[in-house]
């Protein structure tokens, strides 16, 4: 019988070196063996006792909580209704739900080289599952006393699992996000992207790297994937036709100035972004809409008539001298196509001449002049919601000669975005609303600050509308839209002056022009004339096209529905009858010009 049998029964074990006497009979023996299986018996009674009790607690507990609680009121929100919980990055979705980047969970490898044994090995090991792996360097960290170095970030299970059964010592795997934009190339500029540690560095992910951190549900953009496909379709039709080097556009909703699309090509693939390059030409990085600062041609004649107009100092039917070229020291403005006569407001805008808008800005002066377009944003960057944003380049100080090259649209410098926002101030009843690229719920209030009266924007609305009908943008019409705009043609600075062989065409457009809702933009960066444009490459031959391919098929998505141009109301709507009158009284000299 073992110590252990011999306790568990009670003996003593100082008894076990003697042997029992005639005084100590064998019945006292068993009479203790007795007593101790009864105390075990008990003992093992009670632990029962109180398993059955604990097992009974929780029965009853399931019981009330699954029969007897049904239909009572909810004491805590179910695992039905409870909203999950928000693990890494938060997601970025279009103003539709459509995801446009998430996280996903992933494994890397990393190493201590001091438990790697065989280092030569474990890298020849590993290079087969990573072909690409730099395995002389990595058999160089492998051989330093670092105690961590990383292998490979973000493996694919497929890799991870390959490496897992090579079994190598001293590797090992951790748990990491990566950053996954399901529409690639198509929202990079506007989405950017993110590092390997999951950091914004461009775009919405670096302007809302915090927010996006934060753990809140996801960050919901103003931008339809559905206008951002036709949008760049049509912008890389005109980039390929007309042989360009870039291009870009944009969507905005006059109303709320939400912008709908912004597409900038070229572009790039946010999974693998390239390294910033020194020409931002050709830099696929560079947001044409947003960092690009440009000259913007004929377009600033919108603005320019607009001042005019609403200065009081210039009406609707006066007519201004645009028989010969204006001269400035060894320069001359003169016009692309020269109507070579007396023209009112509607044919200066609709014929777009250099001269007769010179002439107009002259009656509001310099000083005037800065003060409206101060009061644009012209002045300062645009607030938008994206870290690359550039500086408008404006003339310091701002003279009579930069007055002249300014409302024509060279001599001043603006992006793109800056453009847009303040076309949707001209015609949208005159109230300039700051350009967003976050969906305004439906009720928001949507600030805004009043730069024209709703009479000039009436007017400014049916100038526009001219251009298409029988001005420099025929093309640009789409049937049942009512489009208008204003074309754009710039001469880029090469070297230390203007290059007639490098220029900026460009389009900027609303529509339907009886009540504006939507503000559409295109521009094409270098393009080349071609048999079909007779070798012209203005903005009425290369973006006008683009504006009306691309208004034809945004207009259904955006539920506008199509109207007949030709119909009586919407004729009356935008009908101009300019008060025909002959010239003024000549005006001593110019800057005055003639009236």
């Amino acid at each position: 019988m073992t110590d252990a049998h011999l306790s568990l029964t009670g003996f003593d074990m100082a008894g076990l070196d003697r042997a029992p006497t005639r005084a100590e009979p064998r019945v006292r023996y068993q009479s203790r063996t007795q007593t101790a299986l009864e105390q075990g018996r008990a003992r093992l009674i009670v632990t029962a006792a109180l398993f059955s009790i604990a097992f009974g607690a929780v029965g009853l507990k399931l019981v009330d909580a699954t029969v007897l609680s049904q239909g009572a009121e909810p004491q805590a929100t179910t695992a039905a209704t409870a909203k999950p919980p928000q693990a890494g990055r938060a997601d970025i979705v279009d103003r539709n739900g459509v995801l446009l980047a998430t996280s996903l969970s992933t494994q890397s490898l990393y190493a201590d080289p001091k438990l790697v044994i065989d280092p030569v090995e474990a890298v020849q090991k590993l290079s087969k599952v990573l072909p690409d792996l730099n395995g002389e360097a990595l058999l160089a960290e492998l051989r330093t006393p670092k105690r961590f170095v990383w292998v490979r970030r973000n493996l694919t299970p497929r890799q991870q699992y390959e490496i897992n059964r090579l079994g190598i010592p001293g590797f090992a795997f951790q748990r990491e996000e990566r950053r996954v934009y399901p529409q690639g190339s198509l929202v990079a500029h506007v989405v950017g992207f993110s590092g390997v540690d999951n950091n914004g560095l461009m775009g919405i992910e670096q302007r809302y790297d915090q927010r996006l951190r934060s753990g809140e549900g996801p960050l919901r953009l103003s931008v339809d994937v559905r206008l951002q496909h036709v949008l760049r379709k049509e912008i890389g039709a005109a980039i390929e036709e007309f042989r360009a080097i870039g291009g870009a556009g944009m969507i905005m909703d006059v109303r709320t100035g939400e912008l709908l699309a912004m597409v900038s090509l070229p572009d790039f693939d946010p999974h693998n972004p390239p390294p910033p390059q020194q020409e931002q030409d050709t830099d696929p990085r560079f947001n044409r809409n947003t960092l690009g600062v440009y000259e913007m041609g004929s377009t600033f004649k919108i603005f320019n008539t607009a001042m005019a107009l609403e200065s009081g100092r210039v009406r609707l039917h006066d007519s201004f001298d645009a028989t010969k070229p204006i001269r400035i020291g060894r320069h001359m403005i003169s016009d692309f196509k020269p109507e070579a006569r007396w023209m009112d407001v509607v044919d200066i805008f609709k014929h777009s001449s250099n001269i007769g808008s010179v002439r107009m800005a002259a009656e509001v002066g310099p000083a005037g002049q800065r003060d409206f377009m101060a009061k644009l944003g012209f002045t300062r960057p645009v607030s938008l919601e994206l870290p690359e944003l550039g500086w408008p380049m404006i003339p310091n100080p701002w003279r009579e000669v930069n007055m002249m090259t300014i409302s024509f649209g060279h001599g001043m410098s603006v992006s793109p975005v800056h453009l847009v926002a303040a076309t949707a101030g001209m015609v949208n009843g005159g109230i300039l609303r700051q350009p967003t690229l976050l969906k305004r719920e439906k009720g928001d209030e949507v600030p805004g600050t009043r730069v024209i009266s709703e009479k000039t924007s009436d007017v400014v609305r049916k100038l526009m509308r001219t251009v298409v009908m029988d001005g420099t943008a025929t093309r640009a019409d789409a049937a049942g839209y009512v489009v208008g705009g204003k074309t754009g043609t710039a001469e880029k600075v090469k070297g230390r002056a203007y290059s007639g062989s490098y220029r900026i065409s460009s389009f900027v457009g609303a529509f339907p022009m009886h009540d504006p809702r939507y503000v559409v933009y295109v521009m094409v960066d270098e393009p080349k004339g071609n048999k079909q444009t007779f070798g012209y490459a203005t903005g009425g031959w290369v973006a006008a096209p683009a504006i009306g391919r691309i208004v034809a098929q945004a207009g259904p998505i955006l539920g506008v529905r199509p109207v007949d141009a030709n119909a009586p109301e919407i004729v009356h709507a935008l009908a101009i009858n300019p008060q025909q009158s002959a010239p003024g009284p000549q005006l001593a000299s110019f800057p005055g010009g003639q009236r």
